[in-house]
Formats: C-alpha cells, structure tokens, sequence
C-alpha cells in the first residue's frame, strides 16, 4: 500500500472518531518515518555496488576478474568462469568484457 493511501486511511479512522487526534498524529509521524528509514537503508544502488567490484589476488587465472566478480555477487567463481567462456564461444564478446574489465577494475588491496 502506498504512502499516500496509508495516510488516506488514518485520516478516515480519525474522521470516524476510531483515533484522537494525538493518536492520528503520533500513527501519521510513525507511518512517514517508517518510510523514510525504509528508503534510506535501501540507498544502496546498483552503481554503490558496482563501485566496490575488484579484481581478485587470490582467486585468479588471468588477471582476477571472475573472482571479484564472484566475491561481489557471491556466485561461484567457476559460474562465472563457464558465462564468459560461453560468451566467448557464442558471439566473441566475452574477450573484449574481460579485457576492459582487467584494464579498468583496479585489484584489490
């Protein structure tokens, strides 16, 4: 239900005598803090995470990007491994991914 509806309700409740005013103000402040705390903890964007991806020192074959990759998502290293080989045998694009992902992925520290 949405914010908008939320309040939309409550104002109801309160017109229909079910809530005080106090009650109507106290549950309105709760409800749009609520909100508030719930959209700052999902703050986190897609880009927040993509910014953290690092190429791995200790599980590598090349240059460490299945690793980190796999250490940011949490898959399996050899899961990624097996999708850029595909995209390699399909349409030859995997090289170039892998390759710009080793120039610009810093290593990990």
């Amino acid at each position: 239900m949405a914010l908008a509806d939320e309040i939309d309700r409550l104002h109801e409740l309160h017109q229909q005598g079910a809530l005080t005013d106090d009650e109507f103000a106290r549950a309105k402040a709760r409800l749009i803090d609520g909100i508030g705390a719930a959209a700052a903890s999902a703050g986190n964007s897609p880009l927040d995470e993509v910014s953290k991806l690092r190429r791995s020192k200790s599980d590598r074959m090349l240059g460490g990007v299945c690793g980190g990759i796999a250490k940011l998502s949490g898959v399996e290293t050899w899961i990624w491994r097996l999708i850029l080989v595909g995209l390699v045998l399909c349409f030859g694009s995997g090289v170039l991914l892998y390759l710009l992902l080793w120039i610009f992925v810093p290593e990990e520290s």
